[in-house]
């Protein structure tokens, strides 16, 4: 027998060890097995003639349900004859998981006239075997090729899971042992599956996964082609992807472990449901299928499970990095620790959820109003003695403030020390204003003196230490950074080289978080001012550069150690206008926050960022953030005073124009959450958690945010290596980078001949007119089969390296960097497309699904503004001369000219000059479009070559014999010339 590592063979390898029968749809039919399903093999085999497209069910598994619980109800609804009483069964069946989604639909039925039917019997409770047996009636289904288009009717998806008849799930598979990965089920979702088919409306299915022999993504609402496919990977390695498997494939965890019945309905019952959003705005509402992701899972169900076997009285650390989804994870945790039961009693009687996040209240709401009566169930200790009265009206959880948690310690300690407690600490949040914090040092006075910048986290940690651990409580503490005094009072202790050592008894790293999308890297293009600077310098004497004013200012900020306010604020201002909003970053939203040392220093950079946008007549204001009142200037001023509106509409303001900075003294560095903020100005030491926490305000994902910037003008890149080392688990920051690098890239790129100056013009020039994917693709596949026919490997290696490389140091550069290269910024977006196509040895591709990951019209909206201030005024000079010199000494240094110098000045002058005044070239430039005067130019530069013969025949002879010095040659001339 051959093995089959076809798609269809991982197919039936997935069907055959969800249900037990190893030959799927080749085993000569689907008769009902008489055995009792066990263990992972309890999925039955669905047959895809029986799924009714129009009505979206597997009539025969929804009647064999029926006909096992609720007999009466076949005759009823006249479930085996296709008459009109079993259609408005299905008609208000459809109808109900249409507006209700099937979540809502499994847990709870419906009623139709006079019925009311059970669509799923849920997990059964300890000893109750009458529940069990109902369970044990439920019937879960896998169907291979499913058809599930009453149009296109050749249409099938790879595998669908159904409940009782009901779909509850969808599956692409791809195998990479046919060159087809996980990218390319997630392409065929959006493009071939049609997002108005019944089936993939909203709400229908909890999850549509996307599956390969090494990572699964899902998407829990399909919507062509901006349907969100997150990742649902164990992790690997501190970071995304899975572990080798030494049992079987890399994904089949997916399977064997999370959808096997049990695990399916502890998420049908406990995780998916549908939430509703109300822009606070425009009052719009907005409903989001939630489906947890897989450390999510892990992280709760781990937490259940040692809750369950070790009791009340232990502490628990999850280390979840921002981006993690600690809010649903919490919300989660809550809901089910209430309902933890061993077979004797519940393991916690009540729960209390410390947090000053209001959006969690609402998600812990959210999450438990599909369970039970928000009302009865959910309170807010907000006063001295609520605790005491929500516990005697049966509320079994209890949301608090960290200010009042004390109090509820004490409460716990003493009134009610004959109950069992959880107590749920999100400790990521810190307070966004002075009062909270000023209302919590004055009721911890007894424990001891309030620290000066103290963090929620070290205000939970100074109460802990201030009382014994509680008996009759089990504590669960979020965080993304925890200090080492988190770590000693809520770790798990474990014995290691003969000490003991804390560790996080769940962790979920920024490491995974950034490589799987859910934050950015705030380091890629960390830059303290000294490294600013010396980048900026190594072009400040080109004799054929005007240096902007903010390399001016810079100089005398770094050379004099001119402390000045005035002088950073100019910087800051001229950096975010000149490299940021003019290159349309965050789709032209970006805005920027300036991080400073105190009070007094936040006023002054108020006031002079304040003043110099007026100077320069820029439409941007700036906003400060501080807390209490401030003496300047001889006035008492506040942050209202000051910006003119109350703090608490700072969050909001910053979101709208005028305003683009947010000048900060303590407030907004931790626990702030601004999709929006882009770059980060620093004028403030930072160390450990603090620099962290105060970086981290960058990382937030937004769908037109591709990178951030920060320019430190007090820290260094090793001391920040330091403090984020911890927490990436990873290696950071790289070297310094040198602009030349950039040149070097280039030549070795072009010299490689796999695309020309035409095809990168002509791709970019597509993209930014606004064409689709499949306009873009021919000229990208062309360059693809040059590179696959006239490489080698080593060559194929080294040009997918060198290409990768100009992309990552080009993004970086672009930002930094105050003059512009029209063929650097051309390149960069030609290569940002190209790499993704590039075969390759097997290797890290930083650049994998870049196709996918990147919104190509949001991308195309930065990349126009890019093009207005690297294109439009750059084309008539296709570089700086000192470039061009050094360009050609690099590339055309090694052949011996005669007269070096004769040449240099026949390719910077003279030709230029002759081809410029070429008739035709200059007509063509006039009057038609760049290609048609590309053509005019090509020819006027032989003519002009030809002439030229006769003073400098090697010249020529290089110009005629060498594609590559012809080549170059034009680009230069072309450069010069086009836009005088």
């Amino acid at each position: 027998m051959t093995t089959d590592t076809t798609e269809k063979g991982l197919e039936a390898l997935i069907v055959a060890q969800m249900t037990g029968r190893r030959h799927g749809l080749d085993d000569g039919g689907f008769a009902e097995d008489p055995e009792p399903y066990v263990g992972l093999h309890n999925w039955r085999l669905g047959n895809p003639a029986d799924y009714d497209r129009a009505w979206t069910i597997d009539l025969p598994q929804f009647r064999a349900f029926i006909a096992a619980t609720q007999p009466p109800l076949v005759e009823a609804l006249d479930l085996d004859h296709d008459g009109p009483t079993r259609q408005k069964f299905l008609a208000r069946l459809q109808g109900e998981i249409g507006k209700r989604g099937i979540v809502d639909v499994l847990r709870h039925g419906l009623k139709h006239q006079q019925h009311e039917i059970t669509a799923f019997y849920g997990t059964p409770s300890p000893g109750n075997a009458k529940a069990a047996e109902r369970f044990a009636a439920n019937r879960f289904s896998v169907t291979r090729q499913l058809r599930y288009s009453a149009t296109e009717t050749a249409n099938a998806l790879d595998l669908a899971l159904f409940v009782n008849g009901l779909p509850v799930s969808t599956f692409e598979l791809k195998n990479s042992l046919t060159k087809q990965t996980v990218e390319d089920a997630i392409e065929q979702y959006r493009r071939d599956r049609d997002s108005r088919e019944k089936l993939f409306e909203f709400g229908r299915c909890i999850a549509h996964f996307a599956v390969d022999d090494a990572e699964v993504r899902f998407c829990t609402h399909l919507k062509g082609k901006p349907s969100w496919f997150l990742p649902f990977n164990r992790g690997w390695n501190d970071g995304a992807g899975n572990p080798p498997n030494p049992g079987g494939l890399e994904t089949d965890y997916l399977w064997k472990d999370i959808l096997t019945p049990q695990g399916l309905t502890d998420i049908l019952e406990n995780y998916a449901q549908i939430v509703e959003k109300r822009d606070p705005k425009t009052g719009k509402v907005k409903r989001e299928q939630v489906f947890p992701r897989y450390h999510q899972l892990g992280v709760v169900r781990a937490l259940l499970a040692d809750a369950r076997q070790h009791g009340v009285g232990h502490r628990y650390l999850i280390e979840h990095s921002a981006g993690s989804g600690k809010s649903n994870s919490i919300a989660w945790l809550a809901h089910q620790l209430v309902g933890l039961r061993t077979e004797q009693a519940p393991v916690f009687e009540s729960v209390i959820v410390v947090t000053d996040r209001r959006i969690l209240d609402e998600q812990i709401r959210d999450t438990i109003r599909q369970f039970a009566q928000v009302g009865a169930t959910v309170g807010h200790a907000d006063h001295s003695g609520d605790l005491r009265r929500f516990i005697e009206s049966g509320k079994k959880i209890v949301i608090s403030t960290v200010q009042k948690f004390p109090f509820i310690l004490d409460d716990i300690g003493t009134l009610h020390r004959d109950r069992r407690f959880a107590i749920v600490i999100d400790e990521a949040h810190s307070s966004q204003g002075g009062s909270t914090a000023a209302a919590l040092n004055i009721a911890l006075s007894a424990a001891g003196a309030a620290q000066e910048e103290e963090t929620v986290e070290d205000k939970i940690n100074r109460i802990m230490e201030a009382r014994k651990l509680l008996p009759n409580a089990s504590y669960f503490a979020f965080t993304a950074t925890p200090k080492n005094k988190t770590l000693e009072i809520f770790g798990t202790a474990v014995p290691e080289a003969g000490a003991v050592k804390h560790r996080p008894f769940h962790s979920y790293t920024m490491k995974q978080a950034i490589q799987e999308g859910f934050i950015l890297d705030v380091l890629k293009n960390y830059t303290p001012v000294d490294s600013y600077y010396r980048l900026i310098k190594t072009v400040e004497d080109d004799p054929e550069f005007d240096t902007k004013r903010a390399a001016k200012k810079l100089r005398r900020y770094v050379e004099s150690h001119d402390h000045a306010i005035r002088l950073k604020a100019e910087i800051m201002v001229d950096h975010f206008h000149e490299q940021v909003l003019a290159a349309g970053k965050i789709g032209g939203q970006a805005r920027a926050m300036v991080v400073t040392g105190g009070i007094e220093r936040a006023i002054q950079y108020f006031h002079a960022i304040r003043d110099y946008l007026t100077e320069r007549k820029s439409p941007h204001r700036a906003i400060v953030a501080f807390s209490g009142e401030h003496e300047y200037g001889g006035v008492k001023v506040t942050e209202a005073s000051l910006n003119g509106f109350p703090s608490k509409d700072i969050p909001d303001r910053i979101e709208e124009d005028p305003y683009r900075f947010l000048v900060c003294a303590d407030k907004f560095q931790t626990g702030y959450d601004q999709p929006l903020l882009h770059t980060m100005y620093v004028d403030k030491p930072l160390s450990s958690v603090k620099a962290v926490q105060t970086l981290s305000r960058l990382n937030r994902a937004h769908p037109q945010k591709y990178d951030t910037f920060v320019l430190d003008f007090q820290n260094d890149a090793e001391s920040i290596r330091k403090a984020f080392e911890p927490y990436y688990r990873t290696t950071i920051l790289s070297d310094e980078t040198d602009p030349n690098k950039l040149h070097d890239l280039k030549s070795a790129l072009d010299a490689a001949e796999v695309y020309g100056s035409a095809q990168v013009d002509q791709l970019v020039a597509l993209y930014l007119d606004g064409a689709d994917r499949d306009k873009l693709d021919p000229t990208l596949d062309a360059r693809v089969a040059v590179y696959k026919e006239h490489l080698d490997e080593d060559g194929q290696v080294e040009f997918k390296g060198k290409a990768k490389a100009f992309v990552r140091t080009y993004g970086f550069l672009s930002t930094i960097l105050p003059y512009t290269n029209a063929e650097w910024e051309k390149l960069s977006i030609f290569l940002s497309f190209l790499v993704p196509k590039l075969p390759a040895p097997k290797e890290e591709d930083l650049s994998k699904g870049i196709l996918q990951a990147i919104d190509m019209d949001s991308y195309r909206v930065e990349k126009r503004a890019a093009e207005q201030i690297r294109l439009a005024d750059q084309d008539a000079e296709i570089d700086r001369l000192s470039n061009i010199l050094r360009s050609f000494n690099e590339m055309w240094g090694n052949i011996t000219w005669e007269d070096s110098d004769r040449v240099r000045q026949l390719i910077t002058k003279d030709i230029p000059d002759k081809v410029a005044a070429d008739t035709a070239y200059q007509n063509a430039k006039k009057n038609s479009d760049k290609q048609n005067a590309r053509i005019e130019h090509d020819k006027a530069l032989s003519r002009v070559i030809i002439n030229v013969m006769k003073d400098d025949t090697e010249l020529f002879k290089q110009f005629s014999d060498n594609p590559a010095f012809r080549r170059w040659l034009a680009d230069t001339v072309f450069g010069l010339t086009y836009g005088q």
